[in-house]
């Protein structure tokens, strides 16, 4: 099943897809221009953690000119990044370079600790699209993505749906493409990765436990390209759908180049 979150007169709804129309549980169909589109995380908590990965499409390294890693490259991002299907994202006043990064998503089911490979997807709940998007004017350096680049508020658009694990056959053979105003500049498989997820579960469980809601960010391959205000920006995931967002320019805040000498001060 495919379900979602959404606003809509006055309160909040849970949703899901009949036949490409979203469908409320007592079975009416609102005007899906009337809707206003949630991170879709219900029926689980609210993340408690949200790990992402770097660098974990040897594509994506080879196009950033890093090597690709021999570990996984694990990084935290905050909450209030996350927005929802038909939302904008800020571009910061006077960056150079903002991009998308089209990324699988893996929302936890229940807790977990110590899950070995061959179990690991026993914990999953299901899985969304997450665009990740990253302004490289602030990026400190490939392993440690600082706060500025991967916590920013709307900078991760997330969903439409939540499709279930077992709708799912084999996360590790999606197609995955990006579109910038109807013009497709990414394209990879999931396959590709480099740590694939039974992998990152079992990597992630070894040390923490696992709790119910949380996600993980599986990185992006290559086909990256900068994005600025107006434009429409749509990832797209085998199984998972199209997830829609559009850029906003922001006319507020300090320039990339004030920014950076507000921290040598």
């Amino acid at each position: 099943m495919r379900r979602a979150r959404v606003a809509w007169q006055g309160a909040v709804h849970e949703v899901f897809d009949d036949a490409g129309r979203p469908c409320l549980l007592d079975g009416r169909h609102p005007d899906p221009e009337e809707l206003v589109w949630l991170p879709p995380l219900a029926p689980t908590p609210v993340p408690r953690t949200i790990f992402a990965l770097g660098l974990n499409y040897a594509s994506h390294a080879s196009e950033l000119a890093f090597k690709p890693p021999d570990q996984p490259l694990v990084f935290l991002k905050g909450i209030n990044s996350l927005i929802g299907h038909r939302a904008e994202s800020r571009r910061p006043a006077g960056v150079e370079y903002m991009h998308y990064e089209c990324e699988l998503a893996v929302v936890i089911g229940r807790t977990a600790r110590a899950v070995p490979r061959q179990a690991a997807l026993e914990v999953v709940a299901g899985y969304t699209i997450a665009n990740d998007y990253a302004i490289r004017d602030y990026l400190e350096n490939y392993y440690r993505p600082n706060f500025r680049v991967k916590s920013r508020d709307t900078c991760t658009p997330i969903g439409p749906w939540l499709v279930d694990r077992d709708d799912i056959a084999d996360p590790m053979s999606l197609a995955l493409s990006t579109r910038v105003n109807g013009h497709l500049t990414q394209s990879g498989n999931t396959c590709d990765m480099i740590f694939d997820v039974p992998y990152l579960i079992e990597y992630l469980s070894a040390f923490m436990t696992l709790s119910p809601g949380d996600l993980i960010l599986t990185g992006t391959p290559d086909g990256l390209a900068d994005v600025r205000g107006g434009d429409e920006v749509v990832c797209a995931i085998d199984g998972l759908g199209e997830l829609v967002n559009h850029i906003a320019e922001d006319p507020v805040g300090l320039s990339a180049e004030q920014a950076g000498q507000k921290v040598k001060e």
